[in-house]
């Protein structure tokens, strides 16, 4: 048995066909979700971009010993279990993966990097500078070296890991991708402020149905690529001796709870009025609330393995419980470092128990800490970092603020609109009490436990 793992970044479980969108275009993803088990209630755990790949290959919760920072050398990580038995490979856009001795690359013996999603090509000007057809952008390309690798390599046993930032902003598809969700589209490319909308000046709301627009685009290209890179398996026969796994880090915001348009928030400290991230990179940031709602910490997962029946899993999962799936799958022992649990059983008994609760958090920090959170640029925390409790009725959205502790009931508010944390004290506090035992049970220092072990209402 060989294990591909697909990761497309920024991916909204709910612009997914198979995941009930009607009106976004996912028909290879849905093909795929066809043959594989549907994990409905899958969370991410750390967040984002770099402590979920920390959680990814480590199968830990990161979150409580981790930043986004290099991998500790001392840490066995998924390909480095696997490379004895399988030529372990990886290809990759996304851009952090080796910049500033992350380490990411640890344990592969193939690894492919596409520089210049960040916009330079690391010779001179913007790689988007040189693109004249669709295949020469990233998702694209992420999928063609893959294919490759590939036409070399299929005879052999393998695990591949494949990581396109895409559908992360910078969202420039070829037009004709937007034009699908907005008709008429005029090429106008708008970054997210990681703000309220509202708060920056010159925004509007269509500018920000515009951006949706432009992601939705996105979302449609990725899925064309990975609809021309699952054929090239068929072509190859891989099909009956091959688990597929896609999934994402986490999702993003576009407009949703008020406004909020990125997926962290924050403001520049000399300005009065918020601007856009990208216009002021030299700016002295400060990270502000980001809380932890469905629409980031919701992911999509997908998991074929041939013999497997399809079928649908909606017990509550974690991100970090995809690293020894693949151990399982594989028939590797997993060690017992691990912190996350195969899915390989519930897959071929959908009716087995979830977990009793997921946690999703950014690393875990306190206010006027020093943090990378985002991009690996250190900027100052003015309020602990989010962390949301989530169990199968409920949604706590944990806040070491007074009154500022969000609950929410997702079957009967599903958008999570109405916080019913002062009708509901005993179930908040209950929900509390989980992430209180899981600080304990997973060591988070003193100083970033003793703040969050009493919440007020």
């Amino acid at each position: 048995m060989n294990v591909i793992w697909i990761t497309a970044d920024t991916f909204r479980k709910d612009h997914l066909g198979c995941y009930g969108n009607e009106s976004i275009r996912t028909p290879a993803l849905d093909a795929l979700a066809a043959r594989s088990v549907r994990f409905d209630r899958h969370y991410a755990a750390a967040f984002p971009t770099m402590p979920a790949r920390a959680d990814f290959y480590t199968g830990r919760w990161t979150g409580c010993t981790m930043g986004w920072e290099p991998m500790p050398s001392d840490q066995k990580t998924l390909p480095q279990l696997l490379r004895r038995n399988f030529h372990t490979a990886a290809v990759v856009d996304t851009p952090f993966y080796m910049r500033n001795n992350m380490n990411y690359d640890v344990g592969f013996q193939s690894f492919i990097e596409l520089p210049g999603q960040l916009g330079t090509s690391g010779y001179s000007g913007d790689i988007r500078d040189k693109w004249r057809v669709e295949a020469d952008r990233f998702a694209p390309q992420t999928f063609i070296q893959s294919t490759e690798w590939l036409e070399r390599h299929h005879t052999e046993d393998f695990f591949l890991y494949v990581d396109t930032w895409d559908p992360h902003e910078p969202w420039d598809a070829p037009d004709h991708y937007t034009e699908l969700y907005w008709p008429g589209y005029d090429g106008e490319r708008i970054d997210p402020p990681y703000a309220y909308w509202q708060d920056v000046e010159g925004m509007t709301e269509e500018q920000v149905r515009k951006a949706h627009a432009c992601y939705c685009g996105e979302i449609t290209m990725v899925d064309t690529w990975l609809g021309y890179f699952i054929r090239q398996l068929e072509n190859m026969a891989l099909m009956d001796k091959t688990a597929i796994i896609f999934t994402t880090d986490h999702g993003f915001y576009f407009g949703e709870h008020g406004g909020l348009f990125g997926k962290t928030f924050g403001y520049p400290k000399t300005k009065a009025v918020v601007a856009p991230r990208y216009q002021d990179e030299d700016e002295d940031w400060l990270w502000a609330r980001s809380p932890l709602f469905e629409e980031t910490i919701a992911c999509p997962l997908l998991v074929y393995v041939p013999g497997v029946s399809p079928g649908v899993y909606s017990g509550l999962t974690s991100a970090v419980d995809i690293m020894p799936t693949v151990l399982d799958i594989l028939d590797q022992d997993i060690p017992d470092v691990v912190e996350g649990e195969s899915l390989l059983p519930g897959m071929k008994d959908t009716s087995l128990a979830g977990r009793e609760f997921v946690i999703s958090t950014q690393p875990f920090s306190k206010p006027g800490q020093i943090t990378r959170q985002v991009d690996g640029r250190e900027r100052k925390m003015t309020v602990g970092s989010s962390t949301t409790i989530t169990t199968d009725q409920w949604s706590l959205l944990y806040s070491t603020e007074p009154g500022e502790s969000w609950l929410f009931h997702l079957p009967s508010d599903p958008k999570q609109e109405k916080n019913v944390a002062a009708e509901h004290p005993e179930v908040a506090k209950e929900l509390h009490q989980h992430l209180v035992s899981f600080m304990q049970e997973y060591n988070l220092a003193p100083e970033l436990r003793d703040a969050r072990m009493k919440m007020v209402l």
